[in-house]
């Protein structure tokens, strides 16, 4: 199973937006991400994010070039400040590759849980609009594969 952590791409100012939607750079960077990654030919079943207006818009950027077999749904359990181990219990059921759209701190605590078991160890540095695939083994074992992030993309 292929899971891909995305960390939303960048919000406007709250003083400017109070739903805090995608500014300007925010919606370049993850369209750079998104033609990037189209072109992996990734195979997701669905992608989920958060609710919040940053994470459903860089949501629907992602699936308008990925194309997920599902679509995007929102999910509970991805919010800045949920626990990981939510998550992480319910990927031991999942097979099929899915993305999950949210935010820090809690990306980079789901990512250390599952790649060391310490939602504490901060293993990934995320960057807004930028992608982390996680593998996991036949064994359960999640390892990292690769990361894409806007200031490497064309």
């Amino acid at each position: 199973m292929f899971l891909y952590l995305v960390q939303h791409a960048e919000a406007k100012r709250e003083e400017e937006d109070p739903s805090r939607g995608l500014s300007g750079k925010g919606r370049q960077d993850i369209r750079k991400v998104a033609s990037h990654a189209a072109k992996l030919n990734l195979k997701l079943s669905q992608i989920f994010h958060s609710g919040k207006t940053r994470a459903l818009q860089t949501a629907e950027v992602l699936a308008g070039n990925l194309k997920p077999e599902k679509g995007i749904s929102q999910t509970d359990g991805i919010a800045p400040l949920d626990d990981p181990r939510i998550w992480g219990e319910r990927l031991k059921g999942m097979r099929e590759d899915i993305m999950l759209v949210g935010h820090l701190p809690h990306l980079g605590k789901l990512a250390s849980l599952l790649i060391s078991g310490d939602p504490e160890r901060n293993i990934v540095s995320f960057k807004m609009a930028g992608i982390i695939c996680l593998k996991r083994d036949e064994g359960g074992n999640w390892f990292l594969q690769w990361m894409i992030t806007p200031d490497i993309v064309i």
